[in-house]
């Protein structure tokens, strides 16, 4: 589960360090006082967009960390040691920043970690449902995933997926085969006559750098004679040669110390500068040794320049392109080979079409069964959801071989009795599909390994004894492991394990969120805020209380 939760400079938020219990807990406040940024910090953690807006005005980035337990079935533990990120006494700890840029940048277990890591990791840790999700339910995508992940099966989808793909290309491959016989000859043959040429040629990249470099070595090896006898002169020819002059003033400034210590750096200074010149003049003489002019050598460095340049000309790219168009043209010899025999492409194309039917035929049976047990749980869900006598369907309709399968997945819904099923996307009022909504959500989630479930708000749209039942779906689901929700609703937060009320306040002149976490007496005040808005009575506190006395 989440134990704690540092957020530094992000949004409206100056400092926040909070410690988690387990179990069911709200977070409850006025609107605008920053309860949902608490969560777009967690999801920001989770591996979630970052954006420079994230970052409080005037600082330059955003931090967020945080502390997990390690679950305990084992699977996130597998996977941080093999990316070589252990987690230390069951605790998975994680940061990430943005800055004022937009930049962000990530660390697990004090390791830097790519965003794509950061988003496997959280996908173990905690699972949020925002305030908007049950419109995504209204999505084909969204319903057939959701099914998928009750049957256990999106390895499997994912697999069909991809030997549907190859199926569809082998088609393809089939029909060009068939379209362009001649045309695909002729190209075959130009690239084959091409790829020889550049066999041929040998370009090799690095020993062409060192090509060029021996090339404008011997080009300007009369002028490096010159300038190397210069400086072998200067350096060690004659009383006033440098070198004799530094060994010379050298030894006068040594004799000059001896009356005062105070030459001492100046002699180490010239002492090092007399041995730098030797050692230069040594490197000089040896570089001189080999330096020659070769006009033989010259002319076959100039000619096999001259061999490469008029290629990388002709197919107008730079010398060292000229591997990457190789690569190119081979992958395009390959592919052009492969479909050069349409009754062979057939074959092929016919397995692929056999092994993307057994693998969809596998995902229906998956399907099937978890499509039948949500929908029986979410229509009983809906009968204490103020829609007595209404069903839900997961209906599962025969269609063409697609990438998702053998079937359409479509929720169908009949909010009333005696209504027939129709399309959830079509039939749900927008309180009736709040309510669908949380009752898949729940019902989902409890299903879930994750150990750490957050709501966001998805309680908007009900009230009344329909959020109280919300509120006891929600304790019940924190009995195995930690729910936070953000809510509005009293109905909902009186139902908590735990309470802490966020609000906004001025601080220095900019605007702060704080939180406070509740005891039982601030809890009666800030339910009775909650259902008595500004002028809070005896009466609404007694109600709150009786509330809180329920749980």
């Amino acid at each position: 589960m989440l134990r704690s939760l540092n957020i530094r400079d992000f949004v409206i938020v100056d400092r926040l360090e909070l410690e988690f219990a387990g179990g069911f807990g709200v977070l409850t406040g006025e609107t605008g006082a920053g309860k949902s940024i608490l969560l777009d910090a967690l999801g920001l953690l989770l591996g979630g967009r970052g954006e420079a807006g994230m970052v409080r005005t005037g600082r330059e980035r955003a931090e967020v960390s945080a502390e997990f337990d390690l679950p305990g079935d084992g699977a996130l533990a597998g996977w941080l040691a093999e990316q070589e990120l252990p987690a230390e006494e069951g605790v998975v700890i994680v940061r990430r920043t943005i800055d004022a840029g937009g930049r962000s940048r990530a660390w697990i277990n004090g390791s830097s970690v790519t965003l794509a890591q950061l988003r496997t990791a959280g996908e173990w840790l905690a699972d949020i449902h925002g305030q908007h999700a049950h419109h995504a339910l209204l999505r084909a995508d969204a319903q057939r995933m959701l099914v998928d992940v009750q049957a256990g099966a999106l390895p499997l989808a994912a697999e069909v997926a991809r030997l549907h793909r190859e199926w569809q290309r082998l088609l393809r491959l089939q029909r060009e085969a068939e379209v362009d016989s001649a045309g695909s000859a002729r190209e075959r043959e130009l690239l084959s006559w091409q790829l020889q040429e550049l066999d041929q040629l040998a370009f090799d990249p690095e020993a062409w750098q060192e090509l060029n470099a021996e090339h404008s070595r011997l080009a300007h090896a009369a002028s490096l004679i010159e300038g190397a006898d210069e400086t072998l002169a200067a350096l060690g020819e004659g009383e006033l040669a440098v070198c004799a002059v530094l060994r010379h003033l050298d030894a006068r400034v040594a004799a000059l110390a001896d009356y005062d210590a105070g030459l001492g750096d100046v002699r180490e200074l010239i002492g090092a500068a007399a041995i730098q010149a030797d050692e230069a003049l040594y490197a000089l003489r040896r570089y001189r040794e080999r330096l020659d002019i070769e006009p033989q050598r010259l002319a076959e460095l100039e000619q096999r320049i001259a061999t490469v340049m008029d290629m990388a000309r002709k197919h107008r790219v730079a010398p060292e392109g000229l591997p990457e168009l190789a690569r190119q043209w081979r992958a395009r010899l390959e592919m052009l080979e492969a479909t050069a025999d349409p009754a062979r492409l057939a074959v092929a194309a016919a397995a692929a079409a056999k092994a993307f039917e057994a693998a969809a035929v596998q995902l229906s049976a998956a399907r099937g069964p978890a499509a039948r047990r949500l929908s029986q749980e979410i229509t009983e869900a809906m009968q204490t959801l103020a829609m007595a006598g209404g069903r839900f369907e997961v209906a599962l309709e025969p269609c063409d071989p697609a990438a998702t399968g053998l079937e359409a997945v479509e929720f169908r819904v009949a909010a009333n009795p005696g209504q027939p099923l129709r399309s959830l996307a079509k039939v749900a009022s927008g309180g009736e599909l709040s309510r669908i909504g949380l009752a898949i959500q729940v019902m989902a989630s409890r299903d879930t390994s994750v150990p750490t479930l957050v709501f966001d708000e998805v309680d908007v749209g009900i009230g009344g004894r329909v959020a109280e039942i919300v509120g006891k779906l929600l304790a019940r689901l924190g009995r195995d492991r930690q729910v936070l929700c953000v809510t509005h609703l009293p109905q909902v937060a009186a139902c908590a394990d735990w309470q802490w009320r966020i609000a906004k306040r001025e601080q220095g002149g900019e605007t702060v969120s704080e939180v406070t976490p509740l005891d039982d007496v601030s809890r009666i005040e800030e339910i009775a805020r909650m259902l008595g808005g500004v002028n809070i009575t005896a009466t609404t506190r007694e109600h709150a209380a009786e509330m809180l006395g329920r749980r």
